[in-house]
Order: C-alpha cells, then structure tokens, then sequence
C-alpha cells in the first residue's frame, strides 16, 4: 500500500523508519518529513494546516493509508474532513476525530471525560479571567506545590509546577492574560500527585485495542530534571518501576474505561492514546491524554515492536484490530535528544551538522532537520533523536553518549543523566 504520514520530527522518522520494512508498504511519503525521513521516503512539502493541499497530495499519489502524526492537525479536525469527503472514500486515516482529539485540545474537556468515566486523576477545578479571584481561593486550599495548566494546545510548554503561593497567584495572571496566547484563555489548576511519572500508549480502532510498550520520558531542559520544560529530552522503555501488577491496573482501571467511553461519546477514535500517568505507590493516576504517539517516547516504543506495525495500523484505521496481537522485544531501548542551544527558549537554526555517518550501534532519528546540498542542517529545537538497544540501561547509555560525542553541530546541547535515574530500580 501506498502510505502518507504527516508530520516532521524525531516521532514521524521513528515511525517512518519502523514502516519502511513492512512488506506492505509500496511507496512511502512524509509531509513535510525532514533530512533523516528523506532517506527512506519521498518528502512532500505540505503545510499541515492546509487540509485541500493534502487532500490533493492523498490524490495526485494515490495514498491508501493516512497516519497524523503530531496534535495539531488532529484538533483541527483533518480526519473529519478526508471522512466527510467522498473524493476520499476509499483513503484511510489514522486518527481521532475533532471531538475525540478534544481530549488533547483542552485540558477541562480531558478531565471532565475522566470524571464522568471514573478515571483516576488529580482533583482539579478550572477558572477563566472572570474568575481569578476564585482560582485564588482554590490555590489556597491546596498544599504546595501548584500544578498550573493553559487549557490548550501550548507545544508541551503550558505545564507551570510553583512552590510559592503568591508565585503561582502572579503566574496564573499571567497564563490568564497571554502568556500562551489563546492556549491559557482557561487554566486548569490541579492538585499535585507526588509519585513516578511515566506513559502507557494504547493503539485502538475504537473499540479493540493493543497496549504497546510503555516509557519513561524526561521533560526538563536540565539534568536532576531542573530548569524549563521542554518538549521531552529522552526516554527508556521499559520502565522499570512498572511492573506487570501496576500495568494490569492501568488496563482495568484507565485503559478499558477509556476506550468504552470513546464509544459511548460518540466519538470517531482510531489512531493512538497516550496516557500520562503517575506511579504513586503502586497507584496508576492520569496526568494527561495525548490523542497521538509522544516524542520522544515513540523513538523507543517502536524499536521494541516486533509485529508488522503497518499492518496493525492499517486494522486500526479499518476497524479491523480485534484478535490481533503484539510481539514486543525484551530488550531496553534509550533515546537522547541532542537540542539546539538556546532551547527551549530563542536558539539558533541553519547550524551543519557533522559526524552523522560515524555512529554506531545506534538509530539516529532527525527531529528538527533539514537537507541542503548533500550536508544537513539544523531546522529546530530539538534536533536528533539518538536511539540505542540492549540489554540494560547501563549499555543503552554507553551507546547513545558515545553517539553523542561522534555528532557535533555548534551549540549542541543534551542531558548527560538520561536513565540515570532508573538505574537503582534493576
């Protein structure tokens, strides 16, 4: 089959990556990709936010199979509008519908789904400019520290942890008042669960469903996850403080309530569900629902499925998954991000990037990328996705930091303590 994924980081060259050996798929295509997608598929310069153009790509190409791979399109609603054209009957599209990727958009839509379905989770309230007082007083009648989120799509950024009370009042202010954009017009303030973090992902087509490997990533820009949040610096998979009695309550008590009230919503699911969970004693609560794969936790879910992913998702966009099951590696799987320097906040792109072709035993998968004239080039924040296996952390780490030292561009920047952290739990 000919398959078009949309999207360009590390997550759509993962995913690019793991589909270019299935014997089923024909033509590859990726929009816009980036330089590592460009070396497996056919990069097509598309705008994500133009559906008519893909539209147009889907026929010119004859795509069977459409995978979305980042949020944005997903909430705009690009699987309504290849459904709701008969030009593009026959196409399918992996990916919830505007409603479903609702649960991503806005954060009190997510958290009031988990309520109705009795999904564990944080309590939690959600205030608007009218109602700043109010979000006062519910600050104060929480213990520190604040947990503080825009309501909307603000690229993994619009998460505010704050100690201070009187800090987390001014914060608020500002999240109310623009800080990110339309993004923060609500903010939803919860209570803060001290436990593990973690995420577990669930492939479905609406009703059956497959739970992949679940990760470990690392948000902060500074190792001791310190500083600025960012879009994720690395990942482990598996991870090694959940264990099968902690992963056997996920699927009782969140997966399979989730799934069933996708159905009873109404809403069109098929595509992905990444959970946000923290591990708190044992208990599994949800942070958050992401309504796609996560980045940089797909650079080493994928790696460890050993199924013909093409297929399963090709059942899942079909409605087709029921009796289909996973075969995952034992092994461990890392990735490092090497960053821009600057990032997460201004940085600088266009910087040449070296030493790509002497790594070894490692996966390098371009996130913020770009090919000119044979060399590569920066295009991003986050710039490669260095991914190793084996058979512990210890020597996935060895791999992707010797792989660290071959890379070089100016200002490259990357945590030295990813799966540091998880070292003592083996």
């Amino acid at each position: 089959m000919n398959v078009l994924i949309l999207g360009s980081g590390g997550r759509e060259h993962a995913f690019a990556w793991k589909i270019s050996q299935s014997e089923m798929c024909e033509r590859l295509y990726c929009a816009p990709g980036n330089g590592g997608t460009h070396e497996i598929a056919t990069n097509l310069n598309l705008d994500l936010g133009n559906f008519k153009s893909i539209k147009a790509a889907v026929k010119n190409e004859s795509i069977d199979l459409v995978i979305v791979g980042p949020e944005a399109p997903l909430v705009e609603g690009i699987v309504d509008y290849f459904k709701e054209d008969a030009e593009l009957e026959k196409v399918r599209i992996l990916g919830p519908d505007k409603l479903a990727a609702q649960l991503e958009g806005s954060k009190d839509f997510a958290k009031n789904f988990m309520a109705k379905y009795k999904v564990p989770t944080a309590q939690y309230k959600t205030f608007d400019s009218s109602t700043y007082s109010d979000a006062c007083s519910f600050l104060e009648s929480l213990k520190p520290p604040y947990v503080l989120k825009a309501d909307g799509l603000a690229a993994g950024k619009g998460v505010l942890i704050i100690d201070d009370l009187e800090e987390a009042k001014g914060e608020l202010k500002y999240m109310l008042d623009g800080k990110f954009g339309a993004a923060g017009n609500q903010v939803v303030i919860e209570e803060f669960l001290d436990g593990i973090e973690l995420s577990v992902f669930v492939l479905t087509d609406g009703k059956n469903y497959l739970i992949l490997p679940e990760a470990k990533d690392y948000k902060r820009i500074g190792e001791g996850d310190l500083g600025l949040n960012t879009g994720g610096m690395g990942a482990v998979s598996p991870v090694p403080f959940a264990g099968k009695k902690f992963l056997s309550k996920v699927e009782e008590r969140i997966v399979k309530p989730t799934i069933k009230g996708f159905a009873q919503e109404g809403m069109d699911y098929t595509g992905f569900v990444f959970i946000g969970l923290m591990n708190i004693k044992g208990e599994p609560f949800v942070i958050e629902y992401n309504v796609r794969m996560g980045d940089p936790e797909t650079e080493v879910v994928f790696p460890r499925i050993e199924s013909d992913l093409l297929d399963l998702l090709d059942r899942a966009a079909s409605n087709r998954l029921a009796g289909r099951s996973l075969k995952v590696s034992n092994e461990t799987a890392m990735t490092l991000m090497l960053v821009s320097g600057g990032y997460p906040e201004a940085y600088e792109k266009g910087k040449i990037i070296d030493g790509l072709d002497e790594t070894e035993d490692v996966m390098c998968f371009h996130a913020g990328t770009r090919l000119e004239e044979g060399s590569v080039f920066s295009s991003g924040g986050r710039v490669l996705s260095i991914t190793s296996l084996g058979e512990s952390i210890e020597e996935c780490r060895r791999k992707c930091y010797a792989a660290a030292d071959t890379i070089s561009f100016e200002k490259m920047n990357y945590r030295r303590d990813i799966g540091l952290d998880l070292l003592d739990w083996n």
